[in-house]
């Protein structure tokens, strides 16, 4: 009798063990599910964020900057690496390059149309103009800043200092009275092709001299002019990850450089172009998407995009569409302010 009540009761303890082991199963099945859904709604939610909210205001009257509804067009796409845009106020196009591709686009933004304007283009890089609408280029390939002139023909401005060749021009701007200034990076060269002994920015005046305004940056990039012209905005890549800006002196040189805003940020990427609205507000393209910065250089916020912007201009009818090349596509964001697009580009 009591060996039946022992085979008894241990029955009845294995089904209690079954039954407690399947019901701690079910137990780890329903945590687990409920993990599963909440980890699908922070996925959405962040998908949503990633989607709408690409504008993301750090302190008040950014996104007042920009026009209602806010958003991000992408009127082209399929290149390599796009930079250097310009805008063509005659013809309503936009010029940029794209350096491994050898090429310079045009795109009318209306039909959304693109085609070749120059092939090859010597892997341009930065691009703008000349006070007479002439087209003024960085050219990674020959280490050369040229001039395109009214009848198409090709003047070399500058393709050495002091006896040795370039590095790689970068990017270009114009002041008021026509000098040119462009940054000289190593980035499209080897190390052992370097023959200058810094990373340059250099002024080519309007009687064709060159001289070296600023001596002391590792990886010169992105430069834009205030729009009184009075400073002159020079961002470094790289290790250093800021902007600096400059004081403009009568005779061209530049003087008390400061840093304007350290762009240091977990987010991958570097300062690079800049463009400038008429009322002194800095877009700068930087870690994860577009900077924006007050005039006193105050970080407003940021503009988020899908891809890694490199360069940004004015343009459209209205000067108020940024147009920003990042990496393999072109975008357009419309802005409540004319941005300011240079003295030479308000022909």
């Amino acid at each position: 009798m009591r060996a039946c009540l022992s085979i008894i009761h241990a029955r009845k303890k294995r089904r209690r063990l079954i039954f407690i082991n399947e019901t701690g199963k079910s137990a780890v099945r329903q945590k687990w599910l409920r993990m599963v859904r909440r980890l699908e709604e922070s996925a959405e939610t962040w998908k949503r964020r990633h989607r709408w909210q690409r504008f993301v205001a750090i302190h008040a009257g950014f996104l007042d900057l920009f026009a209602a509804p806010r958003r991000i067009e992408r009127l082209a796409t399929g290149f390599q690496f796009t930079e250097g845009p310009v805008w063509l106020p005659e013809t309503e196009r936009l010029l940029f390059s794209d350096i491994p591709a050898n090429r310079i686009y045009q795109l009318a933004p209306a039909s959304r149309v693109v085609t070749i304007f120059r092939e090859p283009s010597n892997h341009s890089n930065g691009l703008t103009r000349d006070p007479k609408g002439r087209l003024i280029a960085c050219e990674h390939g020959k280490r050369r800043v040229t001039r395109t002139e009214l009848d198409g023909t090709i003047t070399v401005l500058t393709d050495r200092f002091a006896g040795n060749l370039l590095n790689s021009p970068n990017d270009v701007v114009v002041a008021r009275d026509g000098a040119i200034y462009f940054t000289d990076p190593p980035y499209g060269i080897r190390p052992q092709q370097q023959q200058q002994p810094t990373q340059g920015v250099y002024r080519i005046a309007p009687d064709g001299s060159i001289r070296q305004v600023v001596d002391d940056f590792d990886r010169p990039n992105g430069l834009i002019f205030s729009p009184d012209g009075r400073y002159l905005y020079i961002d470094d890549s790289s290790a250093r990850c800021h902007i600096r800006r400059f004081k403009v002196q009568a005779d061209g040189s530049l003087t008390d450089g400061q840093v304007f805003y350290d762009m240091t940020s977990r987010a991958s990427g570097d300062p690079d172009g800049m463009a400038i609205d008429e009322h002194g507000y800095l877009y700068c393209t930087g870690p994860g998407g577009i900077w924006v910065f007050a005039p006193t250089g105050r970080h407003l916020g940021t503009v988020f995009l899908s891809e890694q912007p490199a360069n940004c201009t004015w343009g459209d009818h209205d000067g108020r569409s940024l147009y920003i090349t990042a990496r393999t596509s072109i975008y357009r964001i419309r802005c409540a302010d004319t941005g300011h697009r240079g003295f030479p580009q308000s022909i």
